[in-house]
């Protein structure tokens, strides 16, 4: 298994194989609470307003996303894990945009097969990959709307390798780099009340969910996600 790394919307462009496409805060901490709290499915959008006419054809019931992390005009939810587990969501389909994750899955075109993945479905996203055994797997950090490198997405990237390769990394250390990282002071900041504290709390939750997500493109062209148990 050849395990290659890359960053960024650009990154994602140019992942091949099995693609991992990662985004710690918050798109994919968000999206594994959506299935644990009974979400059917999940379909993925790059732009607001096909979220939002999606919804309107039907396609699905609920919209859950971000542009500069503050939630949209006529969504349902922010791209919030704290608000998403107070959610309603049993057997609903969500449409979800973020500037980040869901770009970047859309992005990822070359690749054979997608995850979405962040601290909290790292190891059960490993486990998937390591069943399947793919000979090329890229990693895609994807930071700041796709534009900035963030620590916690490279980290975790990181740690889904080591994990690949067999090894047992300890996730205290992880937690606390992350802690003292930049990206994490937003959700102490009054002024970006958006960026809730329980936002952190929740995607530091190492290995919360015991599955990962893969993404599939549907009949009419749309890349909707799925829960993946390999354990």
């Amino acid at each position: 298994m050849i395990i290659q790394f890359s960053s960024l919307l650009e990154g994602a462009k140019n992942a091949e194989g099995t693609a991992v496409i990662i985004d710690v805060f918050r798109a994919f901490t968000t999206a594994p609470i959506l299935f644990s709290k009974g979400a059917k499915k999940l379909i993925f959008v790059s732009e607001i307003s096909e979220a939002i006419e999606l919804k309107k054809q039907g396609v699905g019931e609920i919209c859950v996303g971000e542009v500069d992390g503050i939630k949209p005009k006529d969504f349902d939810f922010g791209n919030s894990p704290h608000e998403i587990f107070n959610a309603d969501v049993q057997n609903k389909t969500i449409i979800q945009s973020t500037r980040a994750g869901t770009v970047g899955v859309l992005a990822a075109q070359k690749s054979s097969k997608i995850y979405v993945a962040s601290l909290v479905n790292a190891a059960a996203t490993a486990d998937a990959i390591k069943k399947s055994n793919p000979e090329l797997v890229s990693l895609s950090a994807m930071g700041w709307s796709g534009k900035d490198r963030t620590d916690e997405d490279e980290i975790c990237a990181m740690y889904i390798r080591n994990m690949l390769l067999g090894l047992k990394p300890k996730t205290a250390p992880i937690r606390a780099l992350i802690l003292d990282s930049y990206e994490a002071q937003k959700f102490s900041d009054p002024n970006q009340p958006h960026f809730h504290p329980m936002d952190l709390e929740i995607a530091l939750r190492i290995n919360l969910f015991d599955f990962a997500i893969y993404v599939e493109k549907n009949n009419e062209g749309l890349m909707q996600a799925f829960p993946e148990y390999s354990r």
